[in-house]
C-alpha cells in the first residue's frame, strides 16, 4: 500500500497551487480581461487588497499574464516577511523601464506583491519611479492609497472550484464538507486549507 501512496502524486501538493501555476477562479461575468480595463481606467494604478491565503499573489499572477499578452511590458516583485526594502535588481531593472518608456507602446507596469512589507522611503523611491509614467499594482493585507481593483475573500463555495479543479484525475477523496470544514478551522486561509487537506488526502489514500 505505501509504493501505491507514493505511485500517485497528491493533487494537494503546494507546488500545484503556487500563483504562478493555477489561474485565478474570478467570479461569474468578471475576468482578467476586465480587471485589467479597469487598472487602465485608473491611470494603471491599483492595489489588490485581502487577508492572508485568499489568492491575492494568485489574482496578481493571472493579470500580469493578462498584461504581457496584450504587449504591456510587467516587472514584479514578491516581498517576504519583514522585507522593508526593494532588491537592487528590481530597482535597477525598473529604472531601465522608466528610461525606455518612449520606445514601447504600452505603459510599462510594475508589481508588488507584498507591498504592506516596504518602509516609508523605499515607497517613496517607488511612487517617483511610477510619476515617470510607469504603472503600478500592488497587494496588500490592507489599502495603501491606490484605486481599488478587487478585494479578494474566500468562501466555501469558491474554495470548492479550487479543490475539484486541483483533484480532477486523482481519487475524489475530499469533499465539499471537507473543505467547508477545514477553511473555517483556518480563518478563510486558502492557501492554509490546502495544505491541510495534503495531509487529508494522503491518510485517507493510505487507508
Amino acid at each position: 500500500m505505501n509504493e501505491l501512496v507514493e505511485a500517485i502524486r497528491n493533487p494537494f501538493s503546494a507546488a500545484r497551487f503556487a500563483p504562478d501555476r493555477m489561474e485565478f477562479l474570478f467570479a461569474p461575468g468578471q475576468s482578467a480581461a476586465g480587471l485589467l480595463e479597469r487598472l487602465r481606467a485608473a491611470d494603471w494604478r491599483g492595489e489588490i487588497v485581502g487577508p492572508h491565503g485568499s489568492g491575492k499573489s494568485t489574482l496578481l499572477a493571472t493579470l500580469l499574464a493578462a498584461a504581457r499578452l496584450a504587449g504591456q511590458p510587467c516587472l514584479a516583485v514578491t516581498l517576504r516577511y519583514g522585507q522593508r526594502r526593494l532588491p537592487c535588481d528590481f530597482l535597477g531593472a525598473a529604472r531601465c523601464m522608466a528610461a525606455q518608456k518612449d520606445r514601447v507602446p504600452a505603459v510599462p507596469l510594475l508589481a508588488v506583491d507584498g507591498y504592506e512589507q516596504l518602509g516609508r522611503w523605499h515607497r517613496f523611491l517607488l511612487g517617483r519611479l511610477c510619476r515617470r509614467r510607469l504603472g503600478l499594482v500592488v497587494t496588500s493585507h490592507h489599502p495603501v492609497g491606490l484605486p481599488a481593483l478587487c478585494h479578494t475573500a474566500v468562501d466555501p463555495a469558491l474554495a470548492w472550484r479550487v479543490v475539484e479543479r486541483l483533484q480532477a484525475g486523482s481519487p475524489p477523496l475530499v469533499d465539499g464538507a471537507d473543505v467547508a470544514e477545514r477553511l473555517a478551522a483556518h480563518g478563510g486561509n486558502l492557501r492554509e486549507t490546502l495544505f491541510d487537506l495534503y495531509d487529508l488526502f494522503a491518510r485517507r489514500l493510505a487507508m
